[in-house]
């Protein structure tokens, strides 16, 4: 009676695999297809045109939140992300890969946030310091950035936001990345780990975790997780903490998926290029704005910012900073929902730009997409 049941189940499977292999071929035509239409966008561009003259993430962000609408399951929204922006990357890719500078070395967090946003199919180019990264990017050596802007825990990265008081860099982009830590190692268990190397935020951030499965255990603090990874790599008895990339790099194993305290732990990253980038329909925008010698007294910021109240302009986030013109003298980071060249964002900046000793627009860009 088994015997029947199983020879009964087996033409079904068939049919099955016979079905997926059937679908199989039928995506493969279409990604080649959807390939050849972008080889055709790159030669309506001229030969001289390099990757980054053809890409648009206002455009890429459009097709994503397609994808995010369409998207009936049963692959999460997440996945079917993944899976387009890589065929993106991918197509965007035939002619000369994008070079994206972000911030080094190669295994880290930043890494991660890059094949979020643009795929696995563009050169990374690793640097020592976010400076470095804006520098690459002004002199056309790296076609955009991706640096850390500020963490859900840890706040802003001054050093970021400093940047930005000298250099014309315009931002193209964000990225939210959940910060997911990984016990990574060539040991095959736990009971085989004498040491742990990381940086310390990561230390920190996965203390509660370690202090009840690895209590004896050494913590090395590093400057930095990838520092931690190679030492991983080439000591026994050395495990590391980090993203998944640092495994994929330094060729260790996950020995514990997400062992940090807090699952809502996440950075914000943005994305600098040279242009200012045109609405997408879901868009943000960032100005960098100082009173200076303008005004003076109490309620001079509430002065400010009037104008996006009085043209119902939603303000995300604000941040001050010295402007290092002179001593108290500060400078404003402000976020706001909408793109800088469509009402109502426009009408209220004109009006908080008559107010403003310093007024500049750093960038109108996508909001993060998955």
């Amino acid at each position: 009676m088994a015997a029947n049941k199983k020879a009964t189940a087996t033409p079904d499977l068939d049919k099955i695999r016979g079905c997926i292999d059937d679908i199989d071929e039928r995506i493969q035509a279409l990604i080649n297809e959807r390939a050849r239409f972008a080889q055709q966008v790159g030669v309506s561009k001229g030969d001289s045109a390099a990757a980054v003259d053809y890409y648009r993430p206002e455009r890429e962000a459009e097709v994503l939140r397609r994808v995010q609408q369409r998207n009936k399951g049963p692959l999460q929204d997440e996945e079917m992300l993944r899976l387009f922006r890589e065929i993106m990357s991918a197509c965007l890719a035939q002619q000369e890969p994008l070079k994206i500078g972000f911030l080094g070395p190669e295994g880290t967090f930043t890494q991660t946030a890059v094949f979020k946003h643009f795929g696995h199919s563009v050169r990374v180019l690793p640097f020592h310091s976010i400076d470095e990264i804006f520098q690459e990017v002004e002199s056309g050596a790296a076609d955009f950035g991706v640096v850390p802007i500020e963490n859900s825990t840890e706040g802003s990265v001054n050093n970021t936001l400093d940047m930005f008081l000298t250099s014309p860099l315009k931002i193209a982009g964000e990225i939210e990345l959940r910060i997911e830590q990984h016990l990574l190692g060539r040991m095959t268990g736990l009971e085989n780990i004498q040491r742990i190397c990381a940086h310390e935020q990561s230390l920190a951030q996965c203390r509660g975790w370690l202090r009840e499965y690895l209590p004896q255990v050494d913590l090395i603090g590093m400057s930095s997780n990838a520092a931690g990874a190679r030492r991983a790599r080439d000591e026994d008895g050395t495990a590391s903490i980090g993203p998944e990339v640092a495994a994929d790099v330094y060729e260790l194993k996950v020995l514990v998926s997400n062992i940090e305290d807090r699952a809502d732990n996440a950075t914000r990253f943005l994305v600098v290029g040279r242009k200012l980038l045109a609405a997408s329909g879901h868009d943000k925008t960032t100005i960098l704005v100082s009173t200076g010698d303008t005004a003076e007294g109490a309620g001079v910021l509430h002065h400010l910012l009037q104008p996006l109240t009085t043209h119902g302009v939603s303000m995300t986030r604000i941040e001050s900073r010295p402007s290092r013109r002179k001593n108290w003298d500060y400078v404003f980071f402000i976020d706001v929902d909408g793109h800088a060249e469509e009402p109502p964002v426009s009408d209220a900046l004109a009006e908080l730009k008559e107010r403003c000793s310093l007024f500049r627009v750093l960038g109108a860009y996508p909001k993060a997409v998955g």
